[in-house]
């Protein structure tokens, strides 16, 4: 498995999900601050990392805006149950995934390991490189460039970018999106897929003519347009 910091001022909570996550075969350190959990994940040591949002010395939202103009290293937050905002902040930032508290360990787990899946190395034989429309993706480097210039994605924006490339010009359920690449079947009430796109669209900009590169086919999913 991984070796995961988890970044919460919740001591106790720290010592439970550490002993949890050793079980399941991870390597877990843990830091009670934002500025030592940003100094850590800076490090490069970690695979991934679970960032809370209320912090002392450093929030949360804060840890990951700094972090993520250095690092692409996959963050799990833990915002507050009911706290759609908290959710949606944290994904328009940059977070791969969230959980709300009160969480289950196994759920966790679950998550993390879906993560780590996403973010593997691809040996030479099933590499794949995509060029289409000026976007060209390499799954082996887990690279994206745009008209000659490289674009920061998380690795869930990676996935759902190279999902929806392999399928251009056709619809792709968002059902079939939430399984392949967030690992889980899609809730009714979890904006986060539709945040991750929202990001992803940003990111790429439209074309010349102003066109969007990725439309929504409302109550069904998403398409990369061909022109």
């Amino acid at each position: 498995m991984g070796k995961v910091l988890i970044i919460d001022d919740d001591e106790e909570l720290c010592e439970l999900v550490s002993e949890y996550l050793t079980v399941e075969g991870f390597e877990v350190e843990s830091v009670n601050d934002g500025q030592s959990g940003l100094d850590a994940a800076l490090t490069g040591e970690y695979e991934l990392a679970i960032l809370d949002v209320m912090l002392p010395k450093m929030n949360g939202f804060d840890v990951l805006r700094n972090l993520r103009e250095k690092s692409k290293l996959p963050v799990i937050m833990l915002t507050a149950r009911g706290d759609d905002m908290e959710r949606i902040v944290g994904l328009e930032i940059g977070a791969d995934d969230y959980l709300p508290k009160p969480f289950n360990p196994r759920e966790l787990a679950a998550r993390l390991r879906a993560i780590l899946r996403r973010t593997a190395e691809t040996d030479d034989e099933t590499s794949e490189k995509l060029d289409i429309d000026g976007i060209q993706l390499s799954t082996a480097a887990r690279t994206v460039v745009r008209d000659g210039e490289p674009i920061n994605v998380t690795s869930v924006e990676f996935e759902l970018l190279a999902n929806l490339l392999r399928e251009a010009g056709k619809i792709v359920r968002k059902e079939d999106l939430s399984e392949n690449v967030l690992e889980r079947k899609l809730s009714p009430f979890d904006r986060s897929l539709d945040m991750h796109i929202s990001n992803l669209r940003k990111k790429l900009g439209s074309r010349a003519d102003g066109s969007d590169r990725i439309k929504t086919v409302r109550s069904v999913g998403y398409i990369y347009t061909l022109v």
